[in-house]
């Protein structure tokens, strides 16, 4: 006969949660690339040959674009643009802004987007309460957000519908457990 101390009965183990964070984060070297890729097109096309038209970053999170005419400096933020979504950077991590005209010539500045705003983060959190499944829970924790449940196809279920959804965020999911 076995006999059972007060302390082995009734002590289930609880099956920890699965989880995984949403982050919106870019690689800074893969975004060097893509403008050093950029760079070097812009000074061998043809089409820029004497509009003096260049890319250069400007601080650690903004790039500055310019040349001598505003369809040039355009041009350039194409080149761009194609040479990010080479590189599976999305558009929604750079945001150019208006071309502006500088002494004899026009300028965009763009910046490189990290991070999740509040606004943001709250519109993900909303979405996923009102259209994912019950039992999963989201805490928003500085710029990233943390998806909890106890089951794994709740997560996949998470992650598959803010993918089909539209944010102003470009966003990543790691951490997966």
């Amino acid at each position: 006969m076995v006999k059972f101390g007060k302390a082995d009965i009734g002590n289930e183990e609880t099956v920890a949660d699965s989880s995984f964070d949403i982050v919106s984060k870019v690689d800074r070297q893969e975004v060097d690339n893509a403008l050093n890729q950029a760079a070097k097109e812009i000074s061998t096309r043809y089409d820029f040959r004497g509009t003096n038209a260049h890319i250069e970053w400007s601080g650690t999170e903004n790039i500055v674009l310019s040349a001598e005419s505003e369809d040039r400096v355009k041009a350039a933020l194409d080149v761009f643009r194609e040479k990010l979504v080479r590189r599976d950077i999305s558009m929604k991590a750079f945001k150019p802004g208006d071309p502006v005209p500088s002494g004899k010539s026009y300028k965009i500045t763009g910046s490189i987007v990290q991070g999740i705003g509040q606004d943001e983060a709250k519109k993900i959190s909303k979405k996923v309460r009102d259209d994912g499944p019950k039992g999963v829970k989201v805490q928003i924790q500085g710029d990233e957000l943390r998806v909890s449940s106890k089951k794994r196809d709740d997560l996949q279920t998470v992650i598959q519908l803010l993918k089909s959804s539209d944010f102003d965020v470009a966003l990543q999911f790691v951490n997966y457990r």
